[in-house]
């Protein structure tokens, strides 16, 4: 792992914002994986923005060889503090049992909350809504159908979607909200290491299907195996499987996913090829961990 010593010159912001043994642990503990260009451009981003990557405001996240710096929703929250005029937002879940209405402010041409009671049972989440308050500012108010996050509950985050649903579609409501009302605009950014040009080689379809469970002996007959036989099966089964665990389950998918990440196969996959995919899907299955901290909104 590269030093501060080997790095390329720190931008003035990295070094007005961090002191050394600072930017030292970020790199260490922080981006580990980064190589120097990647490093500077995260700690440049996080010293530009004003944004504590201890305070997991914003990742690095690094998967084969493909980095992404990713914006937290504590992000916004922490900038929009900041501001001039801040006043905490009110963000709420609208449930199927509520007394909920919203009406168009005549002057303003907006819409506005104009009732929102409660009682018990409240009966499943229908909506949300979240109002970015700003002295000296008009409130600005986000209200969505739980039909406009659908997508959300079968994505690759949908486990944390369907299990933290309040917190989920709130933090996602409030962003809008805060984006708005505070003029925040956070871009992530997708880093693709350039590579040398290398032969191309026949693509193996590795999509998932049903394991076979029974090898034929040689008087002809079948005996039965509960575990893959050799390392190389045991890898496709380990790499199978972290695959599901991504939602992954269909040729078009799979390869999909292999294509953007600029993975190639050998026919058969060698030993070391399987090694290295499974490592870049537990990086890609981190990544997708963190989107329940960061939960981006869609552009």
């Amino acid at each position: 792992m590269a030093n501060n010593n080997n790095l390329p010159s720190l931008t003035p912001e990295i070094t007005e914002a961090f002191a050394p043994q600072v930017i030292e642990v970020m790199r260490n503990s922080i981006a580990p994986t980064a190589n120097d260009q990647e490093f500077l451009l995260f700690a440049h981003k996080a010293a530009a923005y004003g944004l504590d990557p201890f305070k997991n405001e914003i990742f690095f996240i690094k998967y084969g060889q493909t980095a992404r710096i990713q914006f937290a929703a504590e992000a916004y929250l922490s900038k929009a503090r900041e501001k001039e005029g801040f006043q905490p937002p009110d963000t709420q879940m609208v449930h199927e049992n509520d007394e909920f209405k919203v009406s168009m402010n005549k002057e303003t041409k907006e819409l506005e909350v104009v009732q929102h009671d409660i009682g018990f049972p409240r009966g499943k989440i229908i909506g949300a809504y979240s109002i970015a308050y700003r002295d000296g500012h008009r409130p600005v108010t986000v209200i969505m159908d739980i039909d406009e996050v659908s997508h959300m509950f079968t994505g690759q985050n949908k486990d944390n979607w369907k299990k933290w649903t309040a917190d989920m579609f709130g933090k996602h409501v409030q962003q809008r909200a805060l984006k708005k009302q505070y003029g925040l605009n956070f871009d992530d950014e997708t880093i693709t290491e350039n590579t040398q040009p290398e032969q191309p080689r026949e693509r193996k379809d590795i999509t998932p299907n049903q394991e076979v469970v029974e090898s034929p002996k040689q008087d002809g007959t079948s005996q039965e195996r509960s575990e893959p036989e050799d390392k190389t099966e045991k890898l496709r089964a380990d790499m199978k499987k972290k695959f599901t665990q991504l939602g992954m389950t269909t040729n078009a998918a799979i390869n999909e996913y292999l294509k953007k990440n600029n993975v190639k196969l050998s026919t058969p996959p060698t030993e070391s090829e399987l090694v290295g995919l499974i490592e870049l899907l537990d990086m890609h299955i981190e990544l997708e961990a963190s989107k329940a901290a960061a939960d981006e909104l869609p552009e």
